[in-house]
């Protein structure tokens, strides 16, 4: 037995099974396709289920993958333990029909004996107790010896998941000899100690399960297998955990140089390095699979994980970011299978590292509030932290539920989770009724068209369509009829009329029958295909049956038409100026403009914009035929063609191809040549949420109504100036300017000689206090900055001197304050003082000891305040 890396042997198990006859596919992204019983794919054959229910063909009967695997059940015993970790790849061979018991067995034991020339000796193997099948073939046809086999019943041998495809498997294990052993003469596959190891699960799906453990043959049966490949890592390397494995290891190993710690040298210090280096591996995959920190779904997994190895690197005494560092090393280590992490690599520690300098503005102030809670709770008798107290965490500094768990064990302290948990119900509730307090109008009673049949969309090829009226709701409830001015939802057997959906904003227009007009507002598309047509009745009367002409407003349709292929040609051109990481994460098309948010960290610069805003104009000038083809994904795919990130898609699919330049799956309408946009002009670019920018675009009769009130502001604005032309606007704004900043010193140079002449006048009020002396008066007629100046004027003939200066100003209260440099020695301090004044005016504020500022809201208590200066300073 050979000492093999991980990386060698994830290219073996993979060439081996390609020998057999198997499809070599690449891992499926984390993010679960089409499947949303899972928030991230936690197991090799998830991505695959489609295949095994029949609901898809598979692209080869059998089939190879090394699966990127996400688990976080037990997040919080990650580092604790070295068994545990959220971040793994699962080694796997299916067959969908094809072979089964015979060569499944057959192979794995070839592999693991032959190929990797484990001794045989070292292994075991289980079956289920009833699968005499499976028995007979390791014992009779492998050579597996009868003392190396064992059966096992139902709970460890025998998989399934409630009703559907089930069957019995065979479990392989390692014998890493007696020293690991707990020492019992009972010893055993089985036994919960760390000799025998699991590493390879052959699933054989033979039966259907009714839901009532009645179990029938399938026609045609399936074999599913899994191998970790750092657990077989561990045995090939021969140590005793997933962090000790090569690759794992060399990640390890930066963060120890980096925090200047040894790995087991410290229990506690151990625990750190573990959690980072699981949880720097788990997130470097997940952004490289399009997810993002948030606070919903799998991009609060993403954030959890980051969090809390944010935290851990604090506790080794890291100061500052350093996880995206970390980050490349991931990178490096997995390139041999992983090559796209390449072309992501800024992209994914820029992600990184917002997030974690996100983290590093709150944790401080966080800790320092958990710290309080801790204190007061260690005095309980229960040790319970109050869920409201978590929540606020949460929601003021962004600290994960587990992440206050964390630090609570530490100190023996639990949380209320169930009070925390109702808190969050509480809010995302909120936040779903203000999502749909708009949708009223929407919203039919009984899900009224749930049986209704799909709707033939005829809006690609036609602006009209003669149709039938197949549904009526008004007021939310199924009618045979509407009548002259009721508001209602129609649905048609086909129309014309896009419904809203893919960024694409709904059409309008008229249906009309031989007795009846419609004007049509708004076209929503349910998920069956159903399209609810919002009108008014304006003249007549429509019932179901009626035969109508739906027409669209084509004007408006080309507008959004041009919008819509503009996003398109957007999309690529940011790739081509700003990197290949762009992943559109939203849009928005209507006849006005193009809204496009995509994934990126920095706002573009201008000399970006334009490159981008050239790039599109360059392609519409080109006059590139715009194609739609209708295939199937994998074919779409293959030619380049991108897909919204995480969508669900059907068997067939949409592309809209503009020359050779974009192809992108798409259900909208377009324009057939580029030339139809006219030209594409940019006008905005701003942030919308943590890694995501959005950019606005117009195209067509917009770009010159942009023009022209462009236009009409420069003739405006130069008017205004005194311009000659439009032509002087810059030379005259630049003159404007300088005469203003003349003007401004000139002003500044006065309201400094009044301050002066004004001074002795208020000195002659003064005060001695201990030592001090004080001016507080109230002066008026005069701005901020002038209050200021006087104050520093003052303060400055008397190193002894506090002053604080009150000026009333449409009903409010301007504060300042300044205190000599004897004064602050003797323990005045302009910023306390002042803010006791400003409270009693209603306002508040403060500043250094020597110079403050302030505002208050209710100049009647001017006096009052002033009275409170003199109490405050004898206190001094």
């Amino acid at each position: 037995m050979k000492w093999t890396g991980l990386n060698e042997l994830r290219e073996k198990y993979l060439s081996f099974f390609e020998s057999k006859g198997h499809l070599r596919m690449k891992s499926f992204p984390l993010v679960p396709l089409n499947d949303k019983s899972l928030l991230l794919i936690n197991a090799g054959m998830a991505p695959l289920k489609p295949y095994f229910k029949g609901e898809a063909e598979p692209p080869c009967h059998r089939v190879t993958t090394c699966q990127k695997c996400i688990r976080t059940p037990d997040i919080e015993r990650v580092g604790k333990t070295a068994r545990h970790g959220t971040y793994f790849e699962m080694l796997g061979n299916f067959s969908f029909g094809d072979y089964f018991k015979h060569e499944a067995t057959a192979w794995a034991w070839e592999f693991i004996t032959k190929t990797l020339e484990i001794p045989a000796d070292k292994l075991y193997v289980s079956v289920y107790l009833e699968d005499d099948e499976a028995y007979d073939i390791w014992t009779k046809e492998i050579g597996v010896a009868p003392d190396h086999m064992v059966r096992l019943g139902k709970e460890d041998n025998f998989w399934e998941h409630g009703a559907g495809p089930c069957g019995p498997c065979s479990e392989i294990y390692f014998d890493r000899g007696p020293e690991k052993g707990c020492g019992s003469p009972d010893c055993k596959v089985g036994c919960d100690c760390d000799r025998f190891v699991e590493f390879w699960n052959l699933v054989f799906t033979q039966f259907d399960n009714d839901g009532n453990n009645n179990y029938t043959r399938l026609e045609k049966s399936n074999i599913d297998t899994g191998m970790g490949l750092e657990r077989l890592a561990c045995i090939m390397q021969g140590v005793d955990n997933l962090f000790e494995v090569d690759t794992v290891q060399n990640i390890m190993k930066h963060i120890s140089r980096v925090a200047n710690v040894e790995y087991g040298a410290d229990k506690k210090t151990d625990i750190s390095l573990r959690v980072i280096t699981d949880h720097i591996r788990s997130t470097t995959f997940m952004v490289g699979d399009g997810i993002l920190p948030s606070n919903e779904g799998r991009g609060y997994v993403l954030r959890r994980l980051l969090r809390r190895a944010a935290r851990h690197g604090r506790l080794l005494g890291i100061k500052g970011v350093f996880l995206s560092e970390i980050c490349d090393t991931v990178i490096n280590e997995n390139l041999s299978e992983y090559s796209e992490l390449a072309e992501k690599r800024e992209f994914i520690k820029k992600v990184i590292l917002n997030e974690e300098e996100r983290f590093n503005d709150t944790i401080d102030a966080g800790l320092a509030m958990l710290n309080g809670f801790i204190e007061e709770t260690a005095k309980t008798d229960d040790k319970v932290l109050d869920g409201e107290l978590a929540f606020k965490l949460y929601d003021t500094y962004g600290f994960p539920l587990d992440l206050t768990v964390d630090i609570l064990s530490e100190r023996g302290i639990s949380v209320d989770e169930k009070r925390f948990d109702e808190l969050m119900q509480e809010q995302r509730a909120r936040a779903r009724a203000a999502r749909n307090a708009d949708d009223s109008a929407w919203k039919v009673k009984g899900d009224a068209f749930k049986d209704a049949a799909a709707t033939e969309f005829t809006g690609y090829a036609e602006n009209e369509s003669e149709a039938e009226i197949m549904a009526i709701a008004v007021d939310g409830e199924l009618t045979d009829a509407a009548a002259e001015g009721q508001s209602c939802v129609v649905v048609l057997n086909k129309t014309p009329f896009y419904g809203e959906g893919g960024g694409q904003i709904g059409d309008i227009g008229s249906i009309k029958s031989e007795s009846a007009s419609l004007t049509v507002t708004d076209t929503k598309k349910t998920a069956t295909g159903v399209y609810l047509h919002h009108v008014t009745v304006d003249v007549g009367m429509i019932r179901v049956g009626d035969k109508v002409n739906a027409a669209i407003n084509a004007e408006r349709r080309d507008a959004i038409r041009r919008n819509h292929s503009a996003a398109h040609l957007l999309q690529s051109a940011l790739r081509k100026v700003l990197g290949n990481h762009i992943e559109q994460a939203g849009s928005y098309v209507d006849e006005h403009r193009v809204r496009f948010d995509f994934t990126h960290f920095s706002a573009m610069t201008a000399q970006e914009l334009a490159e981008t805003e050239s790039i599109v104009n360059a392609e519409i000038l080109k006059g590139l035929a715009v194609e739609t083809l209708v295939t199937d994904i994998a074919s779409a795919k293959a030619m380049g063609a991108t897909a919204l990130f995480g969508e669900k898609y059907g068997d067939t699919v949409r592309v809209v191809k503009m020359g050779d330049f974009s192809a992108e799956l798409c259900g909208g309408t377009h324009i057939d040549n580029t030339a139809k946009l006219g030209l594409f002009k940019l006008v905005s670019e701003s942030s919308v949420a943590s890694g995501v920018r959005r950019i606005e675009g117009i195209t067509g009769l917009n770009v010159l109504d942009y023009i022209h009130k462009n236009a009409e502001l420069m003739e405006q604005t130069a008017s205004a100036l005194k311009a000659q032309n439009v032509n002087d606007i810059a030379t005259r704004a630049n003159a404007v300017m300088a005469e203003l900043k003349a003007t401004a010193k000139t002003v500044d140079e006065l309201n400094k000689k009044l301050a002066q002449s004004g001074i002795d006048e208020i000195v002659k009020n003064a005060k001695e206090i201990g030592g001090l002396t004080v001016v507080a008066t109230e002066l008026s007629g005069v701005d901020a900055d002038t209050l200021r100046m006087t104050a520093e004027l003052i303060r400055d003939k008397n190193e002894n001197s506090v002053v604080v200066l009150a000026c009333p100003a449409d009903g409010k209260v301007l504060w300042a304050a300044c205190c000599g440099k004897a004064a602050v020695a003797k323990g005045a301090h302009a910023g306390n003082i002042i803010r006791e004044a400003a409270k009693i005016t209603g306002g508040g504020g403060g500043g250094r000891p020597d110079s403050a500022s302030a505002g208050g809201r209710d100049a009647s208590k001017i006096a009052q305040a002033i009275d409170a200066v003199f109490a405050a300073i004898e206190k001094i």
